[in-house]
């Protein structure tokens, strides 16, 4: 080639060159350009669909589409809610929300199987009124120290049809044990590393050993349990299963105990089996010793009084919600004076003595303690008690929400050994055998807001160990029912009777 044509083809091929790379620049700043609006708009839909959903609510684990566990969705994910506190007017917030009639009882111990989620809420407290279960007041997002065994659930009620859909039916019904087995039927304990632990199962009338249901498995149910076979009392009621049994078949399902029955056979259970939980097996871990906590009503009575107080002096009971819901929309209606706001408290004092062999423990391990900056100590139990104003018919009109509890020995009988906990200096807390944890009427929360109470007779309601989280040897002393006059002067509780939660 001559050098002039070799000078020109490398122009040409220049040239060619970065006439390519400007078509591609161009074309890729085209795309990239549609690329990040899609991008954009994909965000933006899928922010948008998490608001939307933000807050939403179904119902899984139950037979039927009106009963199951509730899971609540936040930032995107399924999560679970905690038994804790769980009544019917959470419930009812629950199936309104769900479009349901109404909630015809809230479930506990994860009754439509184990939690496989992260607990999102806990300590709910709805006054029934909400549309919304997050619009209730409760912990915090994912603050929560429940377990896989305390799924809140619930059962809807539904419109008495003929054209009903087939996923929505009546929820299955309960029957005596001795309706449903032959009066031969026997119970085990087998499969424990150790004979105080096991599954329980059950033999009809000679056939094979099946395993009991562990869904909605409680320590009621285990103290019947261990009452029938003579094996001192329950420590725990664990739901899973033992030595890595793959479970097929169950024997029953459903079991429900008041507690006081002296065999299973008194006791109820589903009229057909369906266990939602697969290879989750009713438990016990038993002990030969076990605490007993009883309610002074006498104190109750004797201590009951009402007083005004201003909001101004209740910020540090508001932080633990231990007001009615009026006083925090106060709050935010009022927002220069809302301090100046007047409630009425109705204060009391509990007093419990352990009158058990061993001393009562909180169920939550120590490092899971919670320290309240207000009070300057840890508190240990959530739910050790509760105070309830109710209707004649039973139906709560107002409740006590005490955040959550410090146990400790405040009187100790001479034939104690002397008082062992103590809530100071994250001191170990308990109630020691024949000592008394007693929470004087002029302590933080030690009330019920009854402001908005009208005028009347009421029933009054205070229990302990009320969601039967920590073994008893029965539970039949753990609350005081009485009568209740309120009126706009003063306040009278009288004739109490002790019974259980």
């Amino acid at each position: 080639f001559k050098p002039g044509s070799y000078r020109s083809g490398i122009k040409m091929m220049l040239k060619i060159t970065l006439f390519y790379c400007l078509i591609l620049f161009i074309i890729q700043s085209l795309f990239g350009e549609i690329l990040r609006r899609n991008k954009t708009e994909l965000i933006k839909k899928l922010l948008m669909k998490r608001r939307r959903n933000e807050g939403a609510i179904r119902l899984v684990g139950g037979r039927v589409a009106n009963e199951g566990n509730v899971e609540v969705m936040h930032k995107g994910k399924w999560g679970s809610v905690c038994d804790d506190e769980w009544d019917l007017r959470d419930a009812e917030v629950v199936c309104r929300q769900l479009k349901f009639l109404s909630a015809l009882k809230p479930t506990h111990s994860s009754l439509y199987g184990k939690s496989k989620n992260e607990f999102w809420m806990d300590n709910v407290y709805c006054d029934g009124t909400e549309n919304r279960l997050n619009k209730c007041r409760f912990d915090g997002w994912g603050a929560s120290d429940c377990t896989e065994e305390e799924a809140a659930g619930v059962v809807c009620q539904v419109p008495v049809e003929p054209e009903l859909r087939d996923d929505i039916r009546k929820p299955l019904g309960l029957s005596l044990f001795q309706d449903l087995l032959k009066p031969e039927f026997e119970v085990r304990l087998t499969g424990g590393r150790v004979p105080e632990e096991g599954k329980v199962e059950i033999r009809n009338n000679g056939s094979k050993w099946m395993p009991i249901c562990g869904d909605g498995w409680s320590l009621l149910e285990g103290n019947v349990i261990c009452k029938q076979l003579g094996l001192g009392y329950a420590l725990a009621a664990p739901q899973g299963h033992f030595n890595n049994d793959v479970v097929i078949v169950y024997g029953l399902s459903g079991v429900d105990c008041r507690g006081n029955e002296t065999n299973i056979k008194h006791c109820k259970a589903e009229t057909r089996i369906s266990c939602p939980g697969q290879e989750n097996v009713a438990g016990i871990i038993l002990e030969n010793q076990s605490t007993d906590l009883m309610i002074d009503s006498a104190e109750i009575v004797r201590s009951a009084y009402l007083e005004d107080r201003q909001l101004y002096f209740l910020q540090c009971a508001m932080e633990e919600n231990c007001l009615a819901s009026s006083a925090y929309r106060r709050q935010i209606e009022l927002p220069e004076a809302w301090h100046l706001e007047v409630r009425r408290l109705l204060r009391f004092t509990a007093r419990v003595t352990n009158i058990g062999n061993a001393p009562f423990r909180p169920a939550v391990p120590k490092h899971l303690w919670q320290f309240h900056q207000c009070h300057m100590h840890y508190h240990s139990m959530e739910v050790f008690a509760t105070f309830d104003v109710m209707s004649l018919e039973g139906k709560v009109i107002a409740e006590g929400h005490k955040a959550s509890f410090c146990l400790e020995d405040n009187e100790c009988s001479v034939h104690s050994t002397g008082p062992s906990f103590a809530c100071a200096n994250y001191g170990d807390q308990g109630v020691s055998v024949n000592c008394s944890d007693v929470y004087k009427h002029n302590i933080d929360c030690q009330w019920v807001d009854v402001t908005d109470l009208p005028v009347g007779q009421y029933i009054f309601k205070v229990a302990i160990n009320p969601e039967f989280k920590v073994a008893e040897k029965i539970f039949e002393n753990n609350a005081a029912v009485c009568e209740m006059v309120y009126t706009e002067t003063y306040a009278k509780i009288y004739n109490c009777e002790i019974t259980k939660p």
